[in-house]
C-alpha cells in the first residue's frame, strides 16, 4: 500500500456510505434481491455472505464468464501517464492488470520517460549544466552573436597588440638580449642582468595582456548573460552596461595579481635569506620548495575567487562583496570549477596556438635572421617579426577571449542555478511560462 499524498491506496476497504458505482468486488449473479426479502436475516440463513468480508486488496475480481447483465471489467490502461482509469474500477483488475497512480499510470515502471526537458530560451538550458553544455554555450554565444563578440574581441586584441609591439620595438629590444642565457661562458652578472631583463619584458607584456583581457571580460560578460536569455546586445549597449564596473574590475584583478605574486614572494623569502647568508645550494633548494608550496596556495585562492569577476559585473557588487560571493559559490565545488576552467583554457590556447605558431614561423622566415636563428634563440626581433607575429596574436586573442570569458560567466550562472535556483529568475526574465528544471548536469 502506498500512503503518499495524491496516490490512491490500492485494495483499501470502501468507506461508509459508499456509492453504488464505487470500487468494490463484483457480486455474484445468483445473489438474492434485497428488495424481495421479507426482512433482515439475523441468523444469516437467507444470504450466505458474511458481515465480516475480507478487505478488497486481498482478493481478485471474478475472472470467469460474465453473468447475464454484468458489466465486463475494463481493459487495462495503456502505458504512460495521462490515461484515467474508468470510474468504478478502483485502479485494479483481475489477472495481470495492476493499479496505477491518479492520472492512469499503468503497471509500475512502464512508460515513464523522465522529467520534462528544461526550457532553453538562449544558448543554455535553464537547469544545472554539464561540462559539455558550458563549453557548448560559450561557443554558441560566439557563433550566434559573432558580430558583437568578435567585434569586441578584435578591437581589444588590436589595441593591446599595438601597445605590445610598440613597447617591444622601442623599449624592450634596447635592453640586454638573452644571449647571455645561452652562453656557457657568461659571467654571473651577465646572466643575472639578462634574466632580469627577460622577466621585465615578460611582465610588461603580461600586464598589457591582462588589461586587455579585463576589458574584454567586462564587455563579453554582458553579452553572454544576455545570450542566456536569448537576447542580443550591441557593442555600444554592452559598453554602457559594463562601464560603471570597469574600474572596480581593474581593482579586483589587481588585488588578485598582488595576492598571487605576494604569496610566491613570501614562499621564496626564506630561501632568499639563506642564499644571502652564504649557503647557495641549500638556499636555492629552499627557495624552490617555498615557491612550489606558495604556488599551490595561490592557485587554490585564485580559483576560489575566480567567479568574483562575473559576480562584480552582473550583480553590480563591490570588490570585497564580489570576492565573498565567489567564495560562497565555489565552496564544495573547487575541483569542478578548477577542472572546467582549466579545460576551457587548454582548449582555447590549443586552438589559438594552431593560429599563432604558423604566424610566428612566418615572421621568423621574413625577418633578417631567418627561422633557424629564431629556433636557436639568436635572432633579433625586428619590426617585420613583431608585426607578422602580432597579427597571429590578434587572431589568437579573438578566439581565447570569448571562450574563457564565456565559460567563466556560464560557470557562475551554473553555480547559482545549483545553489540559488537562479533558473527560475532567468525563466521569468526570458518570459518562459511553466518552467521546470530538468535533470542536473554532471
Amino acid at each position: 500500500m502506498n500512503d503518499t499524498p495524491g496516490w490512491a491506496s490500492p485494495g483499501s476497504a470502501p468507506s461508509d456510505g459508499q456509492e453504488p458505482g464505487a470500487s468494490g468486488p463484483a457480486e455474484p449473479a445468483d445473489r438474492p434481491d434485497p428488495a424481495q426479502q421479507p426482512g433482515p436475516d439475523p441468523q444469516g440463513t437467507g444470504s450466505k455472505w458474511s458481515k465480516e468480508q475480507p478487505p478488497a486488496g486481498q482478493w481478485s475480481a471474478p475472472t470467469g464468464p460474465e453473468a447475464p447483465g454484468q458489466t465486463p471489467p475494463p481493459p487495462p490502461p495503456g502505458p504512460g501517464w495521462g490515461t484515467t482509469p474508468p470510474a468504478g474500477t478502483g485502479g485494479y483488475g483481475g489477472g495481470s492488470q495492476s493499479y496505477g497512480a491518479p492520472g492512469g499510470h499503468g503497471a509500475w515502471g512502464s512508460g515513464w520517460g523522465g522529467p520534462p526537458p528544461a526550457a532553453k530560451p538562449g544558448v543554455i538550458p535553464l537547469r544545472p549544466l554539464g561540462v559539455g553544455e558550458i563549453l557548448d554555450g560559450a561557443v554558441s554565444t560566439m557563433r550566434t552573436y559573432w558580430r558583437t563578440v568578435l567585434g569586441i574581441s578584435l578591437t581589444v586584441a588590436i589595441v593591446t597588440e599595438i601597445l605590445v609591439i610598440l613597447l617591444q620595438g622601442f623599449v624592450l629590444n634596447d635592453l640586454a638580449g638573452s644571449e647571455a642565457l645561452n652562453d656557457p661562458d657568461a659571467t654571473l652578472s651577465e646572466v643575472t642582468r639578462a634574466t632580469g631583463d627577460a622577466l621585465l619584458s615578460s611582465s610588461v607584456i603580461f600586464l598589457i595582456s591582462v588589461i586587455g583581457a579585463i576589458i574584454a571580460t567586462a564587455l563579453l560578460t554582458t553579452v553572454t548573460s544576455r545570450a542566456v536569455l536569448g537576447k542580443s546586445v550591441t557593442t555600444g549597449e554592452a559598453w554602457r552596461d559594463a562601464r560603471p564596473q570597469v574600474l572596480p574590475l581593474f581593482g579586483l584583478l589587481l588585488l588578485l595579481l598582488l595576492m598571487t605574486f605576494g604569496l610566491v614572494l613570501v614562499g621564496a623569502l626564506p630561501g632568499i635569506l639563506v642564499i644571502a647568508s652564504g649557503s647557495g645550494a641549500a638556499g636555492g633548494a629552499l627557495a624552490i620548495l617555498g615557491i612550489l608550496g606558495a604556488g599551490i596556495v595561490a592557485m587554490w585562492l585564485w580559483f576560489r575567487f575566480s567567479l568574483a569577476s562575473p559576480a562584480l559585473m552582473l550583480e553590480k557588487q563591490g570588490i570585497v562583496k564580489a570576492l565573498s560571493r565567489s567564495v560562497k559559490l565555489v565552496r564544495g565545488s573547487w575541483w569542478r570549477v578548477f577542472g572546467i576552467q582549466l579545460l576551457a583554457t587548454l582548449i582555447a590556447n590549443i586552438v589559438a596556438a594552431i593560429v599563432v605558431i604558423p604566424f610566428t614561423f612566418l615572421a621568423a622566415a621574413f625577418s633578417g635572421d631567418g627561422a633557424t636563428a629564431f629556433l636557436d634563440g639568436a635572432g633579433d626581433f625586428g619590426w617585420t617579426f613583431l608585426i607578422i607575429s602580432g597579427i597571429g596574436s590578434v587572431i589568437g586573442s579573438m578566439i581565447t577571449f570569448p571562450i574563457t570569458a564565456g565559460v567563466t560567466v556560464l560557470l557562475y550562472i551554473d553555480q547559482r542555478i545549483r545553489r540559488e535556483a537562479l533558473d527560475l529568475e532567468l525563466a521569468r526574465a526570458a518570459g518562459v511560462q511553466d518552467h521546470s528544471a530538468g535533470t542536473p548536469g554532471s
